[in-house]
C-alpha cells in the first residue's frame, strides 16, 4: 500500500494528519499488518495531556497488545468513539481511521516526523 503524501509519520509507526494546531493520529498500514486483526483499542479521555514519545494508549490484536506512542505533545481534544464498536477499521482503513485528535503544544514540531518517502525508506 502506498503511504499517503498528505500525512506525516513517526518512527513508531503512527501517522498524523495536520490541520492548523491539531493533528489526527492513527497507525500506519505497516503497523496494522504487523499486529494482525485488531480486536480492541484503549484510548485516553478527552482532556488528557500527552507527551511526544510517551505511550498514550494500547491496541490489542489476536497476536499481541502494543502501546501507542504520541508523535507530538499536546492535549487530547477528541477520541474516535467508533473504534470501541468497530476496532477492525484500523485494519481495513488504516490511513483513514484516526484514533485521537491532539491540540499540539507549540504548533507543528520540526523534528522527528517523516514524510511518506522517508517513512517508506525506514521500512526497507
Amino acid at each position: 500500500m502506498p503511504y499517503p503524501t498528505d500525512l506525516k509519520y513517526s518512527k513508531d509507526h503512527e501517522w498524523l494528519r495536520l490541520s492548523g494546531e491539531t493533528a489526527d493520529v492513527g497507525i500506519t498500514d505497516y503497523a496494522q499488518a504487523q499486529l494482525g486483526d485488531v480486536v480492541f483499542v484503549d484510548l485516553p479521555a478527552v482532556g488528557t495531556a500527552v507527551t511526544k514519545g510517551a505511550p498514550f494508549g494500547t491496541i490489542e490484536s489476536v497476536k499481541a497488545v502494543s502501546e501507542l506512542f504520541a508523535p507530538v505533545s499536546g492535549e487530547i481534544i477528541a477520541v474516535n468513539e467508533r473504534l470501541a464498536q468497530a476496532p477492525e477499521e484500523v485494519n481495513t482503513r488504516p490511513h483513514e481511521t484516526w484514533m485521537v485528535r491532539i491540540r499540539m503544544d507549540g504548533g507543528v514540531p520540526a523534528d522527528g516526523l517523516l514524510d511518506n518517502a522517508q517513512y517508506e525508506a525506514l521500512l526497507t
